[in-house]
């Protein structure tokens, strides 16, 4: 590997490592990095284009669906490009604007991403708890309303993030032992004291995917009790479909967020393991999406064999 000369606390690049301790297997763990990769490009890309030209789907669940495929397609792109050019030519630099972007783009999107599920629960609560205003309450000026704010949002509580790590000073190693810029990976390469900004960031994800976990929980808590108070057996089984797509993707977007964001922060789990969950974090909910919707959404699943061709008209 080649020796970076460190000689100054403000750096014009850092050095990803990758995976600590499997070096060796980059090659290997880049199979399946780029195949999911493309799996998840070509399903979002395949999604949004059902949803924009199936008129049946121009739905409240459906267009917020689309604006987590879009936040799905960035997030995989901002990540996944540089991270297999470390595995397959071991291009390891990325200059420090570089990464504050990528921290930005990444952490960002993840908190539209959850922003964008809390909606889609709220959908689900009106739809079930207050059926016949449904239409009434998620008018396309309301969806649009709640997509910009989530944006919003976002933008506000994140945009400190790289502006507070470009002014400190990284005078211990500019090498970051992870496959990608991470905002907890940088701060703790810093010589001072940190622990404004890490009660920031902490401030930040509670404000966020925390706050959006809490409501959607409470949303399901109301949902189950107005589905169990119907009459018959087939209402009720109804509705909880109408339901599980929704429970599926949260399961699979919320599982290893939390993982990674306690582990790095109060965790002491092995280096490896976490920077997998971490990645896992950013590749599995992208191509896991529009599987589970295309699955399980009869309109979603006809409409993508017809556009592949699969299927006539």
């Amino acid at each position: 590997m080649t020796v970076f000369n460190w000689t100054t606390s403000h750096p014009s690049t850092f050095i990803l490592v990758g995976i600590p301790g499997l070096e060796e297997f980059h090659l290997w763990i880049s199979i399946p990095f780029c195949s999911i990769y493309v799996l998840s490009i070509l399903g979002n890309s395949l999604l949004l284009a059902v949803i924009k030209t199936e008129p049946s789907l121009h739905e409240p669940m459906y267009l917020f669906l689309a604006m987590l495929a879009f936040a799905d397609l960035i997030i995989s792109t901002t990540a996944v490009p540089k991270i297999l050019c470390n595995f397959w030519f071991r291009d390891q630099a990325i200059h420090i604007n570089a990464c504050l972007m990528q921290i930005f783009l990444i952490h960002c999107l993840t908190t539209m991403e959850s922003g964008f599920m809390l909606a889609m629960a709220f959908d689900r609560y009106v739809a079930i708890c207050n059926p016949l205003r449904h239409s009434a309450i998620l008018t396309k000026w309301v969806i649009a309303q709640i997509g910009l704010g989530v944006v919003i949002r976002g933008a506000v509580l994140l945009g400190p993030h790289p502006i507070l790590l470009k002014q400190l000073p990284y005078c211990r190693t500019n090498v970051i032992a992870h496959t990608y810029c991470e905002f907890m990976a940088l701060v703790k390469l810093a010589c001072v004291d940190t622990t404004v900004i890490r009660a920031y960031s902490l401030l930040v994800a509670f404000l966020t995917a925390g706050l959006d976990f809490i409501l959607i929980v409470l949303s399901y808590i109301l949902i189950l009790r107005a589905v169990f108070s119907l009459p018959s057996k087939e209402a009720r089984l109804k509705s909880l479909g109408t339901c599980s797509s929704h429970v599926c993707v949260m399961l699979v977007f919320y599982t290893p967020a939390f993982f990674s964001f306690f582990s790095h922060r109060f965790g002491h789990v092995d280096p490896h393991i976490h920077i997998l969950i971490a990645n896992m974090y950013l590749l599995i909910p992208p191509m896991m999406n529009p599987i589970i919707y295309g699955v399980r959404t009869p309109g979603i699943r006809q409409r993508a064999l017809h556009i592949l061709g699969l299927k006539p008209v």
